[in-house]
């Protein structure tokens, strides 16, 4: 009896302290660890995760997120198979060649919706069509992928690869064509190489894939170890991607402030400046929206340009949120 009085008499000191507000109350559990893995050294494809980042929302949900830059591009997805990290940044076309590879991994959201990639040559050189290739030299960084992409656009145009000449340039794309080394590139980014290439007063032209034989994709894709799909904080982080691109649509300006204060000497150059003004058009409104059949019709396209054995269910790695 005595006891329960003494508790009763705290429990009353304590509310009158709590309404007086001299008793501090975390208003904020821990903050949540969640590691994600670009893909590449930050650029405007990269948009919505900077811009979020430096305004402080996913402090503001209790998340502590850590955006790390890979050392080996081709890491990042390998790693959140081993689930090494919450989130990787990748590209549809690696997530299928690493399903078909069985690493477990789903498709969570994008960050560009829409295909980036480009065949690029000089605009005052003689390729004024994919036509005009026959018996010309085409440049790529890295094989497979893009020689498929290449193969398909000259078959849309009555060609094959044996017409052409394929010579690895690794990453100096835009210098071959300047040299003369090679007729056109494949593997440009459009948001990019362009850019560059008008800075440089060697102004480009660019084919489209998917204007060109090719089906649509999604270029930079969220993907995540299964574990890793139901972390508690996986679902606040797309949102807060929603949110911040849909700020950025409204104000690009203060969005390219933001994205710039990150890292002002790698990121305030005249070329990001450009690419940001071509990257905003691209940037997935809704992250997690997916399209089954243009996945299934991707997918069936890298099985006949023998990327891939097989055509997995699209429920085995599409993931399927919360809101269907």
């Amino acid at each position: 009896m005595t006891s329960y009085c003494i508790d009763r008499r705290w429990a009353k000191c304590f509310m009158t302290l709590l309404l007086c507000g001299s008793v501090w109350i975390p208003t904020q559990a821990v903050a949540r660890e969640f590691v994600i893995l670009l893909d590449w050294f930050v650029n405007p494809d990269h948009a919505a995760l900077i811009v979020a980042q430096q305004r402080g929302l996913f402090k503001e949900k209790g998340l502590n997120v850590q955006l790390i830059e890979p050392g080996d591009p081709s890491m990042p997805p390998k790693l959140a198979a081993a689930k090494q990290a919450d989130l990787a940044v990748s590209y549809q076309p690696s997530l299928m060649m690493d399903l078909n590879n069985e690493l477990p991994l789903v498709r969570m959201g994008s960050l560009v919706d829409t295909p980036l990639n480009s065949l690029v040559v000089l605009a005052d050189g003689p390729i004024q069509s994919i036509s005009d290739l026959k018996g010309k030299t085409v440049g790529f960084s890295v094989g497979g992928f893009e020689d498929a992409i290449l193969g398909a656009m000259l078959e849309h145009h009555g060609l094959t690869l044996e017409d052409v000449s394929l010579v690895n340039v690794n990453f100096a794309l835009s210098p071959s064509l300047y040299t003369g080394q090679v007729d056109a590139v494949i593997g440009a980014f459009r948001n990019f190489e362009l850019n560059q290439m008008d800075l440089d007063q060697r102004p480009g032209r660019a084919f489209f894939p998917e204007r060109h034989g090719v089906p649509t994709y999604e270029e930079l894709v969220l993907v995540a170890h299964p574990d890793k799909a139901v972390h508690p904080a996986m679902q606040d982080v797309l949102d807060i991607l929603n949110t911040v691109t849909a700020e950025i649509l409204e104000d690009p300006e203060a969005g390219w402030r933001d994205f710039v204060a990150y890292n002002p000497q790698d990121l305030d150059t005249p070329l990001n400046a450009r690419a940001w003004r071509d990257t905003l058009p691209k940037l997935t409104r809704d992250v997690r929206a997916s399209d089954s059949d243009a996945w299934i019709e991707f997918a069936e396209f890298m099985q006949r340009r023998g990327l891939i054995s097989d055509v997995s269910p699209v429920s085995t790695y599409l993931w399927q949120h919360p809101d269907g």
